[in-house]
């Protein structure tokens, strides 16, 4: 019996196409998001075949924004957002500033009215959080100064469209709005006010109640021991503080659940919210990118290709430069500004928002609408290589291999740059610096014995560095870099990271150029102990097993009595 479950269908079908068409990406050598996007416009009203919900679809991509925006401020603090005030702020207002002007040009050259160019523009204007935020996460970029400066530019950038989805109706007759009222300017500037005090509100409701309350619940649940019970938590906590902030305070979801994140980040639980709340992240975050694809028209590209060219100047051209040129005006690095360039070139969830406001209320053409979809979903696609083309001018930097002995000014470099073959000849490999990889470089340096740390997060770096550790800095898995390290000469190499996926992409590679290496792994389960071992590692070392054998061990076992028989 056929029922009808368009919830489901929505989900179900968005999900298999995504994996579908992200694998066949994937295959190609094409990042997977080119496939979602790809399967969002297979499962859309603008091609045969399956229709999927578009209303359903777009909320739930903004579930996925909730959670990877709770994500982001869970390895986000105050601090690092004060610290970067002072270029994220001016320069995400000025960026907006040109790009909207560039916005409105291009509207007057179309014919548009004045108010329709200023919402086109303020559309252009501002990047989308999803793609920003996994483009610095797959290039481990968040935690450095870059990614910092990045994310307070966004979160800016969504304050400054909040207070704009206030005032564009209230101006809408002055902007030239069919049937829209008179407002003055005594009334304008108490709009203003009060949405600048709803946000104040809020700011000063979570750093006060939610810094208070927030890490308090989730240390409770924790201590009843009940895991389901704790991952709930975390979902209620992010997805209660964001529709809170929407609902009370009139800010957007993702800003409530950055902040959500940023309180609990000060917990000691946050590292394990933020292991629970993962996988919900990647698969909304996925259909995320399958909600834009829904929205693509691929006849705009024949109806007006002009116009869509130009529409996609300002977004990758326009907004890069002004970005890179902002950046480096205030000091910073050109990899610095570079980064910064390449993860604002595309637009996102505000940018429909906007537009869909602007027709609303007759500023805005339908015409309108469809160059900003279409350059929204072309300028994503694009976004990999805007970071590719970033990352290849970032390479004519400093050479990346240190020694120990480094100059500070060195050991502080940011960028990217070529890589130089260690000269290490029987040494051991450290993958990862962290709490495990640093205790096994501990070690050989206590042993005496000659070793190499590969890192790409720049405080393990830095503490790497002031160990005396020569130092690798990339992304292990990248063959380049495990070609620096010299896997050739090595002895041994200790994958101490605790992504598995990464780590046996690295001992894949290892043991394909060095058939007599020893390769030692970490996991956390047993599935993950199989995978890395057939993955190539002669050793796999699961946390709680080896924390169970040394327990046994402590423990005063009778000499005609098992270990076995102290187990239940």
């Amino acid at each position: 019996m056929h029922h009808s479950t368009p919830l489901i269908a929505t989900i179900v079908g968005g999900l298999v196409l995504a994996f579908v068409f992200g694998a066949i990406a994937q295959r190609l050598r094409l990042p997977p998001l080119v496939g979602y996007l790809l399967a969002g416009v297979a499962m859309g009203p603008n091609t045969p075949g399956f229709v999927a919900d578009q209303s359903l679809a777009s909320e739930l991509a903004e579930l996925g924004v909730i959670l990877l925006m709770f994500g982001v401020g869970l390895h986000f603090s105050l601090k690092d957002l004060l610290s970067v005030r002072k270029i994220a702020v001016p320069g995400a207002v000025v960026q907006i500033a040109v790009a909207t002007a560039l916005g409105v040009g291009l509207a007057l050259l179309l014919g548009w009215p004045l108010g329709g160019g200023i919402v086109f523009g303020l559309a252009l204007s501002v990047a989308s959080t999803v793609v920003l935020l996994r483009a610095l996460q797959d290039r481990r970029l968040l935690e450095t100064d870059r990614g910092r400066i990045a994310v307070g530019w966004l979160i800016v950038e969504d304050l400054a469209m909040v207070l704009a989805l206030v005032l564009i109706p209230a101006l809408a007759e002055a902007f030239g709005a069919a049937g829209g009222a008179s407002v003055g300017a005594g009334a304008i500037a108490a709009t203003l006010a009060i949405t600048i005090g709803k946000v104040m509100a809020f700011v000063a409701v979570m750093l006060i109640g939610g810094r208070r309350l927030i890490p308090r619940i989730l240390d409770w649940v924790a201590r009843t021991g009940s895991r389901e019970l704790f991952t709930l938590s975390v979902l209620a906590v992010a997805l209660g503080v964001a529709l809170g902030a929407a609902y009370l305070f009139d800010v957007s979801f993702a800003l409530g659940a950055f902040f959500a994140g940023m309180i609990l980040a000060e917990s000691p639980l946050s590292h394990r919210a933020a292991e629970e709340s993962l996988p919900l992240r990647d698969a909304f975050a996925v259909l995320f990118f399958v909600s834009v694809g829904m929205l693509f028209d691929p006849s705009i590209v024949l109806r007006a290709p002009l116009q869509l060219l130009a529409t996609l100047a300002i977004i990758i051209v326009g907004k890069s430069i002004a970005a890179f040129v902002i950046v480096r005006a205030f000091g910073y690095t050109r990899p610095t500004a570079m980064t910064i360039a390449a993860s604002l070139s595309q637009i996102g969830e505000f940018s429909f928002i906007l537009a869909g406001l602007g027709l609303a209320l007759g500023l805005m053409p339908q015409q309108g609408q469809d160059l900003i979809l279409a350059g929204a979903i072309l300028s994503i696609l694009f976004n990999p290589v805007a970071f590719a083309l970033a990352e290849r001018g970032m390479r004519k930097a400093a050479p990346l291999v240190m020694p120990a002995a480094a100059t500070a000014s060195a050991a502080t470099a940011e960028a990217p740059a070529p890589l130089r073959t260690t000269t290490l000849h029987g040494h051991a490999i450290v993958v990862g610096y962290g709490r495990v990889g640093s205790l096994v470089a501990a070690g050989l340096r206590e042993a005496g014995a000659p070793h190499l740390v590969i890192e790409d997060r720049e405080k393990p770096a830095a503490v790497a560095r002031a160990d005396g550790a020569e130092l690798l800095i990339g992304n292990a898995a990248e063959p380049r870099v495990l070609q620096a390290a010299n896997l050739g000469g090595a002895s041994h190499l200790f994958v101490a990271i605790p992504q598995s996926f990464e780590a046996g992409q690295v001992v894949k590679q290892a043991r394909k150029a060095n058939a007599e290496l020893v390769i030692v792994a970490r996991a956390h389960s047993d599935a993950e102990v199989s995978y890395l071992q057939q993955c190539g590692a002669n050793m796999t070392i699961m946390g709680e097993r080896e924390i169970a054998q040394a327990m046994l061990g402590l423990a005063v076992v009778p000499a005609s009595r098992p270990p076995d028989s102290l187990l239940p």
